[in-house]
């Protein structure tokens, strides 16, 4: 049979990353494929086309390779790429197809087959390929250096000659990678950090960071939600509410990261509680793509309201677009050799990694959850 051949798309301006660098292209070229680059695609991640080359990539132009590839990796998706494919062409990237269900309906139109990799079941035999917790790992990371950069104080106490300062208060909502990331870089820069869960699971795992998790009585049970937050009672909302409330108040720092797969990110942070922080405070809003867990957030910018700064950013990751990529690159790796083992063309639909990541095969919508969401907007 002829060698398979992946194709690494450049993704578009505002993104850094690319889904392989050189050396990953090296582990696919030893498994037994054929890598091609498109021109350029590795500049902003600093891996230039002569790294790829000596790697025993190919570089080629994008025409070649939309037309060309057997797999395509580019991390996003946008209509005029789905216009250059043409079937059975496979690819790999991170669509988020529940909250563009309409793209993926162009692309099943097309025939394409799409593996979003942001919908992987979230099981044990799932983390050497879970690229959400690779990139959310990072953005809890930065989160708290862009935060620490914004504040105009210390974060440690500090007991100089010209007297004692004492340390920033931190507090992060939402103890997913990213919340914890954040918390345990958060307490190496010296700050006092408090933590909000709605999964009482977490608390071990934020004490043990040297954090204070603050319990809310009543939260409906998110064992089940792979990390997510879950929709919660009105009861339990007015308790968290006010809990928030209090300890926003007496915060320097404020990070959150809540965010419900396919929904828009819940609303934790009201007008009234960020009038009510110090001036100088710092927002950093990790769920802002999906509208943002504060009133004031704006995805992309940074707000500066009432005197405290609110920036909007789900895209941190790719402000660390060499580490970010490596990690990428070894998610795909993992999930390419998971579809297609002894480098066998049949994908294996039994698998339930393989048939949880297909969002589209044969012209057909394969996940049904964006079939739901398709059909509650009438567009099928």
């Amino acid at each position: 049979p002829r060698t398979m051949i992946i194709g690494v798309l450049k993704e578009p301006g505002y993104e850094s990353r690319v889904s392989l660098l050189p050396d990953a292209a090296t582990a696919l070229l030893k498994k037994g494929w054929e890598v091609w680059i498109e021109k350029g695609a590795g500049a902003a991640a600093f891996s230039d086309d002569s790294l790829y080359t000596r790697s025993g990539a190919l570089v080629k132009e994008r025409k070649e390779i939309t037309a060309g590839a057997d797999i395509i990796l580019s991390i996003h998706l946008d209509v005029s790429l789905i216009d250059e494919m043409r079937p059975p062409k496979k690819l790999i990237g991170v669509y988020y197809p529940l909250i563009n269900p309409d793209l993926v309906k162009l692309a099943a139109e097309k025939g394409l087959t799409l593996f979003s990799m942001d919908m992987l079941p979230r099981i044990s035999r799932a983390q050497p390929m879970d690229v959400l917790s690779s990139q959310a790992n990072i953005a809890g990371y930065k989160a708290v250096l862009l935060a620490a950069n914004r504040f105009p104080r210390y974060f440690p106490m500090l007991m100089t000659a010209a007297g004692s300062i004492s340390p920033a208060k931190v507090l992060v909502i939402g103890a997913g990678v990213a919340g914890l990331q954040a918390v345990a870089t958060a307490r190496r820069l010296g700050a006092v950090v408090e933590v909000f869960d709605t999964r009482q699971a977490v608390k071990e795992e934020v004490n043990s960071l040297g954090a204070k998790f603050v319990e809310v009585e009543g939260a409906a049970d998110a064992s089940g939600a792979g990390g997510y937050a879950v929709e919660q009672s009105e009861d339990f909302l007015r308790g968290q509410k006010a809990k928030i409330a209090e300890r926003i108040s007496r915060s320097d720092i404020l990070i959150t990261t809540a965010q419900i797969p396919g929904k828009r990110a819940p609303l934790l942070v009201t007008d009234e509680m960020v009038a009510s922080m110090k001036p100088g405070s710092v927002i950093i809003d990790l769920a802002a793509a999906t509208g943002g867990n504060t009133t004031r957030t704006v995805n992309n910018q940074e707000v500066f309201w009432n005197g405290v700064h609110i920036i909007g950013n789900s895209n941190l990751a790719a402000s660390m677009p060499v580490d970010a990529s490596r990690l990428y690159g070894k998610n795909v790796i993992g999930f390419i050799s998971l579809l297609f083992k002894e480098n066998e063309t049949q994908l294996n639909f039994s698998d339930e990694l393989v048939k949880g990541t297909c969002i589209a095969h044969e012209g057909k919508i394969t996940n049904e959850r964006v079939i739901q969401l398709l059909q509650e907007k009438s567009l099928i």
